[in-house]
């Protein structure tokens, strides 16, 4: 008998886990579906085999639909800003902006439009469980890992805020959330070759005042714009 209990818990063990993981996901869904508008800081890692190459800092704002402005304030000040049909990668420095359409872009940020979208991560999870490995920063959070839709597709054929993960070939894409918010305190994402990609977010507002203008890109005069893909050294 003993040995049937073992075996029942053994077995519905990964499916509580994948209920709790579950829960998390559509927690965090509603945290974020209801606001029209949204504002937090974050903090970009990009790291090679376990040692953090460059880390950058500003804010990011959101606004239905689908369009997100993030101001890197530290140590450059850059801009990534999608339009709902465009993302825009202006670096002031270098005098010239990037621009690619939104679609289409593998950048790593695009798939975070969501979080001014219909807000659903089935868009780019098939399926999400708990990554109980994997440390929260913060006590008391819970960390899901997202299966990536479209990992096993061609990434030509991948579409939408997938193709960003899986066109990159995404080994593994962590969500940290609050359990009892849902707030989304950071996202990991680990790919071939020991690059680790991670955005911490903290200070989230719902519906600040943001204008429209804010997610228009005019470019300033005697900057060159470029057609394509954003650099591979910029995530």
């Amino acid at each position: 008998m003993a040995d049937v209990l073992c075996a029942l818990v053994l077995l519905l063990s990964p499916l509580a886990g994948n209920r709790e993981a579950g829960e998390l996901a559509s927690r965090m869904e509603a945290r974020y579906r209801g606001a029209k508008t949204l504002q937090a800081t974050f903090l970009e890692r990009y790291a090679e085999n376990g040692s953090v190459v460059r880390t950058e800092a500003g804010t990011a704002y959101f606004r239905r639909p689908g369009r997100m402005r993030w101001e890197y304030e530290r140590p450059e000040k850059d801009l990534f800003l999608v339009d709902g049909k465009t993302a825009w990668f202006y670096v002031p420095a270098d005098h010239t902006v990037t621009r690619v359409p939104a679609k289409q872009s593998g950048d790593l940020r695009t798939p975070l439009a969501l979080l001014a979208g219909q807000m659903k991560i089935s868009r780019v999870c098939s399926r999400v469980e708990l990554a109980d490995a994997e440390k929260p920063l913060r006590e008391g959070d819970a960390v899901l890992r997202c299966l990536v839709r479209g990992e096993k597709q061609d990434a030509a054929s991948a579409k939408g805020p997938e193709k960003a993960l899986a066109a990159r070939g995404s080994d593994a894409v962590f969500f940290e959330v609050a359990r009892d918010t849902g707030e989304l305190a950071r996202l990991v994402v680990r790919q071939a070759g020991g690059i680790e990609v991670e955005f911490r977010f903290e200070n989230w507002r719902f519906d600040p005042a943001v204008p429209d203008t804010m997610f228009r890109f005019e470019a300033p005069p005697g900057v060159a714009i470029v057609n394509g893909e954003l650099a591979d050294g910029k995530t």
